[in-house]
């Protein structure tokens, strides 16, 4: 039960935050559109498990999406911001998300990624 107040707490604290607070870049999708396609994937990344078919749908519009190096590097940075406000973010299973939802990534979400590269 706690565990799942933490995730519903995370999944709130994020949501608001990339809603609210999240930079503004001149990409082709936006902060917004990256928080609604991923919020799917947050329980996985806390609590592991079976990835949520939504998950992975997110995870290859998003790459779809991302087509300049500019949006990758929105994407990264609205990823990496948003992420490091959840609590208990198991940065190993979101390692493996790409792979699992069958799509590949251009940069490894990890608590020192640089999306400026």
């Amino acid at each position: 039960m706690a565990r799942f107040a933490v995730s519903t707490m995370a999944y709130t604290t994020l949501l608001v935050y990339m809603l609210v607070a999240a930079p503004h870049v001149d990409a082709s999708i936006t902060c917004d559109e990256v928080t609604s396609l991923l919020t799917p994937c947050i329980s996985y990344a806390i609590l592991g498990g079976t990835v949520p078919p939504a998950c992975c749908e997110g995870i290859k519009a998003v790459h779809a999406a991302s087509t300049t190096i500019e949006d990758h590097r929105a994407t990264c940075s609205c990823i990496m911001d948003g992420i490091s406000k959840i609590p208990g973010i198991n940065y190993e299973l979101v390692g493996t998300l790409p792979e699992t939802c069958g799509t590949t990534c251009t940069y490894k979400i990890t608590p020192t990624t640089d999306c400026s590269k």
